[in-house]
């Protein structure tokens, strides 16, 4: 399944629409305004929480984590050490997920056991802060969609 993640120019937060392949909004994030942890929710288009996205405090490096009602709680870490290219590690209770490419051009890869899950590219969209996201059939769509904003939060956080 294809879906286009758009940061909305005018929010309170930084909020994003995510669309699917047929244009319909399947998720929207509604990034919360004032807060330490730099909090995001994760929404189906119905309105229904999902995920909680926020920033670790107090750990080595930039940590993300994920907290979903009856799922294990997730991780993504940024690898301290990786001189070609980005690389984050997503620990999903057990399930090790890798993001890997180049992250600054949002152009990455999700991987588990060496195998393609899901991908992230800007480089067909000319609008600021829109990507496209392949998510392979099975998958955790939310899952995948959640690491995104997370990896492009830590991404801008860069930039700033």
């Amino acid at each position: 399944m294809r879906y286009v993640m758009q940061e909305k120019l005018v929010s309170f937060g930084d909020d994003y629409v995510i669309r699917d392949e047929s244009g319909r909004e399947a998720f929207r994030v509604d990034g919360k305004v004032l807060t330490v942890r730099d909090a995001l929710v994760l929404e189906d288009a119905a309105g229904n929480r999902l995920a909680n996205i926020h920033k670790k405090l107090l750990s080595i490096g930039k940590t993300y984590e994920i907290e979903r009602e009856g799922q294990p709680d997730v991780s993504i870490h940024k690898s301290l050490f990786s001189p070609l290219h980005c690389k984050f590690r997503v620990d999903a209770g057990g399930d090790e997920l890798e993001a890997r490419g180049d992250l600054l051009d949002h152009e990455y890869t999700f991987t588990r056991n060496s195998r393609e899950v899901a991908s992230v590219s800007k480089k067909w969209f000319s609008i600021r802060d829109t990507y496209g996201v392949e998510v392979a059939e099975g998958e955790d769509h939310a899952l995948i969609l959640a690491c995104a904003v997370a990896i492009d939060r830590m991404c801008h956080e860069e930039d700033e």
